[in-house]
Parts: structure tokens; C-alpha cells; sequence
């Protein structure tokens, strides 16, 4: 019998009705199988920070010394208990799972005001605990709709099991690995159902070191560790040839079929099919990574693999990053320093904890592509502009946009692709190409964002041949 290791997002979780009819209850053995489940959608950003905007929940309004984080962390709880009056009807399991997640957020409280009192004195400085703040804020979340998960079924006849990875009462931190290997050798999944917390403790921090990929991190060590034979993750939507939100959900296509690589390139954009180095430990496990649809059960998705290495040229996918900080140097002198000016601008970026999402360079100028906050941004470009005072240094907010594909010509879809921009009256800021053939780039003005995917969409998935180049480009 095929053994798989689910994960289910948080957006999906909210719906968690759909969540039991359509993915746990569906199968008529309910074994052999382990979910890794989210917090509820908006928990971790009411946590941590909001993920869009950034707007601060309770982990920024303590590294803020902002006297605030209490009533943030008591509106977290106010809207935790809420979730589960909607989900538990019976009233003995409301209060069991009323008691379970107070019984977290007030032991967090007590931690965090031990922690904050301590740090009133001047040999202890607070930006030392932030860290392990931030890991155990985190958890909370994952804590909530795992406990949840697996009472609700208990109460349907199903031998669920709470298998709590957070390290809520260790003493010392394990290794990633060693802490799922550890709770795994009790684990008899043909007779038990295990529902897993999203975040896992371990020495290394999984936050400090994934940030808010530590779901699909936990996800994959699980498949890999304990030698699933697929790993299934179940979104709100398809991984689709668009963002149906921007294209309509009429006109986009489940991809079907892709592999590892193309997954990387949506990473680096940000996209949520699965963080890079989760993807990793799947591929170097050999396992195939599913994504499908928690609405539509009955449809298979799409099958990520390292195996799926088509010969026709085909665009899978059209996808995008919004407001991107394009920051360009310009210096006459740099002809033949070009290495040593990269190196230090890339230090400036690191300091400034902003994603690299694309970089270009010629004799005299270099162009980085940053994601981040306006702060963090804006810190960078004083930076540049401090370090390099006699340099032309500008910086301007753009989207990027990829079309990319596990085979495509890049040469054709590059030309089909300006001149479908072009038809829309969207000209390119930049084009970029490799030699790999699997994407190119189209930088454009942020505000053009929506209409230079649509144009895009409707070039290369409009057609007859859904997503084949077409041979009028020769």
C-alpha cells in the first residue's frame, strides 16, 4: 500500500470542513498516511508579521519593546478560541481544546515578561532572546490546528495522534532530523493517523534558518526520513498556469506535469509551491511531490518530479513577483572591478535581510533585484549610495515577470513574449535569458503587473495548442 506524507496549508485549514470531507475521511483506509498541518491562515502573521504588508504582530511589537504585545498576544487567543467554537460542536472537546491552546499562550506570556524583565538589566540585552521569541511564537500556531485536527477526528472514529514537535517542555533542543526520527520509532502509521505540527524544534532553529518555509522543512524531512513514497501538499488552488486571481480562474490550467526545477524558479519568486530546500530533500530522496486541489478532490493535480525531462517545447507557467526594488550602479571606474564592487554591494544586501531575487552586470553598471520591506530597502540604498558617493546609484520599484517551462526555446518565447507586451502597450524595462532553457524574464513597471501576466497568459495559453510555442515566431 502506498505511504504518504500530506501537507495541508493554512488557507486550507480555515476551510477545515472541506479539509476532513475532502482529503482525511475521503480515502476508505484512512492509514498509512501523516499530515503536517499549518496554523489557520492569518495565525502566523498575527504571530510573528504579516507576510504581504508586514504589518507587525506580537513577535515585532516585543522586539520593539512596543508594551502592546500583550494585547496583541491576548487578540491572537480571542480569535484561537473562536476558531475552535466554530469547529467543535460538542462542548467537553471545545474545552479540552479552550484549555490546550490557553494553557500555550499563557505559559508564552510568562515567558516573554520573564524575559523582557530580565533584559531591564544592562549585562542582558534583549536582541539575544529575540531568536528563540520568534521560534516559539511561531509554534503556537502549527500547536493549535494540529491539537484540533486530531481531537476532531478521535471524535469521528479515526485513531488519530497528536504528535507535537514544537519542544514545548524539552529540555535541550535535537537536531531536526534526531527530533522526527525520535517521534517516528513509536509511530505505527497502518494503525495510527498522525497529524504533525508544521514547526519542530530543533538546535539549529528551523525559523533562524528557513524563516517561514519551516512547514514545508518539517514536511519534507518527515517524507524523506521515514521514506514515503509520495509526498502530497493540498493547496486552496492549482498549481495552475497563473495566478488565477490576476488571469480568472476560468482561463488558467492546471499545469499537470513539471519537475523540480521549474518548482526552484517559482521559489525565487516567491511562489508557495514548495520552498527550495524542502524541494531538495525531496529530490535527493527520489520522491514525487504532488500539489493539489483541497476543493477538488477528485483531480490529480499536478506531479512534480526529477524524472519529467520533456523534448517539446512547452510553457508551463506564467509567474510573477510585485513590487520588486530594482537598484542600479552606475560607475565609469568599475571597468575591471566589477567582481570586487559585486562583493560588497552583496554584503550590504545580507546585512539588510532583503531577498535577492535577480541580478544583471555589464562592464560598468550592476542591477540587483531586491524583495523586502520599504525600510530594509531603503537601507540598502543609502548603503550603496554611503559606500559608492562618486557612483550614479538609482533605485525604482518594477515586477518581474518569468515564463517558464521544464523545456521551452527561449529565444521564441522570448521574442513572442515582447511583442505580445508590446500589443498590450507594456514595454519592457529589461529582458533576461539563459542558457538553460526553462525561463526567461521580463522586467516591467510595478504598476504593469497584472496586465503584462495577462498579456503573457494569453500568448502562450490562449491558443489551440494550450501552452506549445507557437511556430509563428520562427
Amino acid at each position: 500500500m502506498t505511504y504518504t506524507v500530506e501537507k495541508i496549508g493554512g488557507t486550507s485549514m480555515t476551510a477545515f470542513d472541506a479539509v476532513l470531507e475532502n482529503i482525511m475521511l475521503r480515502p476508505t483506509n484512512r492509514y498509512n498516511r501523516v499530515f503536517v498541518v499549518s496554523a489557520y491562515s492569518g495565525m502566523t502573521d498575527a504571530l510573528l508579521e504579516c507576510k504581504k504588508t508586514s504589518k507587525p504582530g506580537v513577535y515585532q511589537l516585543i522586539a520593539k519593546r512596543d508594551d502592546n504585545w500583550e494585547e496583541a498576544l491576548s487578540y491572537v487567543e480571542q480569535r484561537m478560541l473562536l476558531t475552535n467554537e466554530h469547529i467543535f460542536a460538542d462542548p467537553m472537546s471545545r474545552l479540552r481544546a479552550d484549555k490546550f491552546i490557553g494553557s500555550r499562550i499563557s505559559e508564552a506570556k510568562h515567558c516573554i515578561s520573564n524575559i523582557l524583565e530580565t533584559c531591564q538589566y544592562g549585562q542582558f540585552s534583549l536582541r539575544h532572546y529575540l531568536p528563540q521569541v520568534r521560534e516559539f511564537l511561531s509554534s503556537i500556531g502549527e500547536a493549535h490546528s494540529a491539537f484540533n485536527t486530531a481531537l476532531k477526528l478521535k471524535n469521528l472514529g479515526v485513531n488519530a495522534k497528536f504528535v507535537d514537535l514544537c519542544g514545548w517542555n524539552s529540555e535541550k533542543p535535537k537536531s531536526l532530523d534526531d527530533n522526527i526520527r525520535d517521534v517516528f520509532a513509536d509511530i505505527d502509521v497502518t494503525t495510527e493517523l498522525p497529524i504533525v505540527t508544521g514547526y519542530a524544534s530543533c538546535s539549529e532553529g528551523l525559523m533562524s534558518t528557513y524563516d517561514r518555509g519551516y512547514s514545508e522543512m518539517t514536511f519534507s524531512r518527515i517524507a524523506s526520513i521515514t521514506k514515503a513514497d509520495l509526498a502530497i501538499i493540498h493547496k486552496e488552488y492549482h498549481l495552475s498556469s497563473a495566478d488565477p486571481r490576476v488571469v480568472g480562474s476560468d482561463k488558467v490550467l492546471p499545469i499537470g506535469r513539471t519537475n523540480y526545477d521549474v518548482a526552484d524558479q517559482l521559489a525565487n519568486l516567491g511562489m508557495e509551491a514548495i520552498h527550495p530546500n524542502a524541494a531538495a530533500g525531496l529530490r535527493e530522496s527520489n520522491i514525487e511531490l504532488q500539489i493539489k486541489n483541497t476543493f477538488e478532490p477528485e483531480h490529480a493535480g499536478t506531479l512534480i518530479s526529477s524524472d519529467h525531462q520533456p523534448t517539446a517545447n512547452k510553457v508551463e507557467i506564467i509567474a510573477g513577483k510585485e513590487k520588486v526594488f530594482a537598484l542600479h550602479l552606475f560607475d565609469q571606474t568599475m571597468v575591471g572591478q566589477v567582481d570586487n564592487v559585486s562583493y560588497e554591494l552583496m554584503e550590504i544586501i545580507a546585512d539588510a535581510h532583503v531577498c535577492l531575487v535577480g541580478k544583471e552586470m555589464n562592464a560598468n553598471s550592476i542591477t540587483y533585484y531586491l524583495g523586502g520591506s520599504t525600510e530594509s530597502l531603503n537601507k540598502v540604498l543609502y548603503k550603496a549610495e554611503k559606500r559608492y558617493p562618486k557612483a550614479e546609484i538609482k533605485g525604482r520599484m518594477v515586477a518581474l515577470i518569468s515564463v517558464i517551462g521544464s523545456q521551452i526555446d527561449t529565444n521564441k518565447a522570448l521574442t513572442q513574449g515582447v511583442l505580445a507586451l508590446m500589443k498590450e502597450g507594456v514595454t519592457p524595462v529589461a529582458l533576461h535569458s539563459s542558457m538553460r532553457n526553462v525561463n526567461v524574464q521580463f522586467v516591467v513597471g510595478h504598476k504593469e503587473y497584472g496586465s503584462a501576466i495577462c498579456a503573457l497568459h494569453g500568448e502562450f495559453f490562449n491558443s489551440s495548442d494550450k501552452g506549445e510555442l507557437s511556430s509563428k515566431v520562427a
